[in-house]
């Protein structure tokens, strides 16, 4: 984990988060219900960035919560609030981008359909 300059939210390139994440950890998938459902990390709790404030109670309780999107610039604001509300967030770098890019797995909505990031 990169420790961020002041006034940005502290962030994590995908290669370096475990292949299994302990059970302190959570992936938080801020991405919309679409993206969702094409792809995402098969442990990842999914909360839309635009539900995010209605939906704080269903973050599960961790010590650290890593948060991705498509790219990474949604999952850095989540982050930003976050931590800013007594979360210890993260944001994954290159989000789902650089979470495929690199093999880690991923599953679909669709169980008929390879899962891809949308």
């Amino acid at each position: 984990m990169t420790t961020p300059p002041p006034g940005q939210v502290p962030r994590v390139q995908p290669e370096e988060l475990p292949e299994n994440l302990s059970s302190n950890s959570v992936l938080l998938d801020v991405r919309e219900d679409d993206e969702w459902q094409a792809g995402h990390a098969p442990e990842a709790v999914h909360i839309p960035m635009s539900k995010i404030i209605d939906r704080l109670d269903d973050i599960p309780e961790a010590d650290q919560v890593y948060v991705v999107c498509r790219s990474g610039g949604r999952s850095a604001k989540v982050t930003a609030y976050l931590n800013a509300n007594g979360w210890d967030a993260v944001n994954v770098e290159r989000g789902m981008h650089g979470w495929s890019s690199i093999g880690r797995p991923m599953v679909s909505g669709d169980s008929d359909g390879e899962p891809y990031v949308l």
